[in-house]
């Protein structure tokens, strides 16, 4: 893709010859003809051969020049706005990615404490999202050094509801040279809607177990050349669990413009958010007979956060060469508090103003070669601090206390060449630097400055081995910034003037991916993919005890994942995938430490979908299945008796009926396992987790107009 936030120019011919997840799309809801096929909710006309909404690139796609995401030689899954309307997302963003082969969506219920996704055995339990750089519209979500979230990366999406959401590209691999810090894992490309006749207006209520409740509005309108979506959507829930809830109030405004070659957006939106927390519970003490529901601590966290963008897009028009830019201003507040006694939390706290833009230009030759290259700078400064709260009061204890000046900026290229018809060859470069200004207000000591930058290189090929085949290998790095507590370490909670000291030769952590894959159609309406892979991490970085940082070394991890997709007709579809990681170790482990990494070794999903005219309207049904297990954790003291996490199975069934301008849903989500759960933390006293309910239910209503 030529950035993270051009707009998808897959050709309906392409969308047609599919094999994807689902055979027929709803009845259209003021859609015109003309408009972007991933765009829209129109009607897709199906034949024999079924067609792809969403899934992993064509057969073919691949060996096309193109800076799209399908065409990468690397593991791609695409999620289309049509994908969205099959999905029980519900509270939490994260299930956008549930059907994606080897991707963790963690359903955490602590209010909006972040977005739980993981993949590749990266970003382990808790690190929301790290380790994978998340691009909207071309600007990067992950926060570095958040306190108010979880570690250093964590993304944050709650800001997005799925009626803003035109396109997702989740790229398996750091093979990508247009994604920059944290592309470690891979990368995500999200693309938001357009208004005008790509998008439906509508209203619509829905009603969930355990008191959710979400109003909607979607206002798309053309106004001469300008196309306008607006989506306001309000949403609560009392949790399930006690003492829990989240308030959630988004609103997203974007217009959109042709002017001679380019394509121009204007977006602005605002989030807020309040909520408790019930925290975590002790497997031992649910064991013993603790209510699920409980609180931890019986005393509930705490998240408040606000977050307000303003982003300027160009791509061009009739094509993929031309000019590419944006430009963003964020304010970005977060508190988070975590029960950590009975009178005592945690709280972290971010409050930070996020300027930055890219500029790129994309130059072709025919069909057989292409040249991106660009730049991008990103600042962040402001506060980042954690802080002990007594009593719900705060104390002058601190955890850490930083201002941050954060300053970074790179430059990078993507070339693709065809030798041949049948054969593709992919090369790409980045160079970030870090100027960093940390202000430690804990330890004044500890305050310093950093510089220090890093390349990362990738290399690809996709052969086209026959019209139904397509192979495809690469050879990438990635990597992460240093978070500022590895530069400027706060050592033990103490109070503010502590001694303390700088470590500011630590270098961005990189790794080195190897991947080889295919893409197959061995009968019409029959896709088959999958990829294995090997990733080194060269500088794992570990919290000590006393607050401070250290490296293990490298860590590796290994795996693989296969997926197939049928449709056998008009009415019938059905997809499976398997996701094996083989290894996932640090391969130098801490003292009183264990090597295993607390990743699934087997994730299995299936699913199906049946669509067919019923009376004056259409009926569509799915059904999908998820099961993660073999997950390692480690208890006592020395913490290094490995234990195997409880199987964790769901399965999501959804209803939904589109007649005239109405379309009504009902759908259930059956977690039947009485301790199996997404989101677990081993301790020396047992497994922590977050207990699920065994149901939840649900009903919408909404109206196209």
């Amino acid at each position: 893709m030529p950035t993270p936030s051009a707009p998808s120019r897959l050709r309906l011919s392409l969308i047609a010859a599919s094999a994807g997840l689902l055979t027929a799309s709803p009845a259209s809801h003021g859609a015109t003809e003309g408009a972007d096929p991933a765009r829209t909710l129109s009607t897709v006309e199906v034949t024999a051969e079924g067609t792809a909404r969403g899934g992993p690139p064509e057969v073919g796609a691949r060996s096309r020049v193109t800076q799209e995401a399908e065409g990468l030689p690397s593991a791609v899954t695409t999620i289309t706005q049509e994908d969205l309307g099959t999905l029980n997302i519900g509270r939490d963003m994260s299930g956008i990615f549930r059907r994606v082969p080897g991707v963790l969506a963690n359903n955490i219920d602590q209010a909006d404490t972040g977005n739980g996704f993981r993949m590749r055995g990266f970003a382990t339990q808790g690190t929301h999202g790290a380790d994978t750089a998340v691009y909207v519209d071309g600007v990067p979500q992950n926060i570095p050094s958040s306190q108010g979230g979880a570690g250093h990366g964590p993304v944050f999406l709650e800001w997005l509801t799925p009626d803003m959401i035109g396109r997702i590209d989740v790229i398996k691999g750091p093979i990508s040279a247009l994604y920059g810090d944290q592309n470690r894992a891979g990368a995500v490309g999200i693309t938001t809607a357009r208004g005008g006749a790509n998008t439906p207006s509508s209203v619509g209520v829905t009603l969930e177990s355990y008191g959710g409740k979400r109003t909607s509005l979607v206002l798309s309108n053309q106004f001469a050349a300008v196309e306008s979506l607006l989506v306001a959507d309000i949403y609560r829930n009392d949790g399930f669990r006690y003492a829990s809830r989240t308030d959630r109030d988004n609103l997203f405004w974007k217009l959109s413009t042709q002017y001679g070659d380019g394509l121009y957006s204007l977006r602005v939106n605002h989030y807020r958010s309040d909520g408790k927390a019930a925290g975590y519970l002790l497997l031992p003490s649910l064991e013993a007979g603790l209510d699920p529901r409980s609180t931890q601590f019986n005393l509930p966290g705490f998240v408040d956060a606000r977050r307000s963008s303003l982003v300027l897009n160009r791509t061009p028009v009739g094509g993929e060469a031309g000019w590419y830019g944006s430009v963003y201003a964020e304010d970005f507040e977060r508190t988070r508090g975590i029960a950590t006694s009975t009178t005592d939390h945690t709280v972290g706290s971010d409050d930070r103003r996020i300027f930055g833009g890219r500029l790129a230009r994309n130059m072709t030759w025919g069909d057989s070669a292409s040249l991106f290259v660009g730049a991008d700078v990103r600042r962040d400064s402001g506060d980042a601090l954690r802080q002990i709260y007594r009593n719900g009061a705060p104390t002058v204890n601190y955890v850490n206390n930083q201002n941050l000046s954060l300053l970074t900026y790179g430059v990078f290229a993507q070339a693709q060449y065809k030798p041949a018809a049948a054969l593709k060859l992919l090369g790409g470069i980045r160079y970030d630097r870090f100027d960093y200004d940390i202000d430690n207000r804990k330890l004044p000591a500890a305050s310093t400055t950093y510089n220090k930058g890093v390349a990362t290189p990738k290399l690809g090929a996709v052969w086209s081995v026959a019209p139904r085949l397509d192979l495809f290998a690469n050879v990438a790095q990635g990597f992460r910034s240093p978070a500022a507590e590895q530069i400027s370490s706060s050592g033990a909670t103490g109070p503010l003037g502590a001694r303390g000291g700088v470590i500011s030769q630590i270098a961005p952590s990189k790794v080195r991916s190897y991947d080889v894959g295919f893409t197959s159609s061995p009968a019409t309406g029959w896709t088959l993919s999958g990829a294995l892979y090997y990733t080194l991490n060269d500088d794992e970085i570990v919290l000590q005890p006393d607050g401070s940082y250290r490296s293990v070394g490298d860590t590796t991890r290994k795996g693989f994942e296969l997926e197939s997709r049928y449709a056998f007709n008009r009415q019938w579809s059905v997809y499976g995938s398997y996701g094996r990681i083989l290894e996932a170790k640090v391969n130098n482990p801490a003292p009183n430490a264990g090597a295993r990494l607390s990743v699934p070794s087997h994730q299995l999903k299936i699913g199906a979908e049946y669509a067919t005219p019923l009376g004056a309207g259409r009926l569509r049904l799915n059904a999908d299945g998820y099961l993660i297990s073999d997950i390692p954790y480690y208890v006592g003291t020395p913490q290094t008796t490995e234990r195997k996490m409880p199987v964790y199975t769901r399965y999501d069934l959804r209803a939904t009926y589109d007649i005239r301008a109405v379309q009504l849903s009902l759908y259930g989500i059956l977690q039947p396992h009485r301790y199996g759960t997404e989101i677990a933390y081993g301790t020396s006293a047992g497994l922590l987790l977050s207990p699920m309910p065994h149901a939840q239910v649900g009903a919408s209503v909404r109206y196209f107009f």
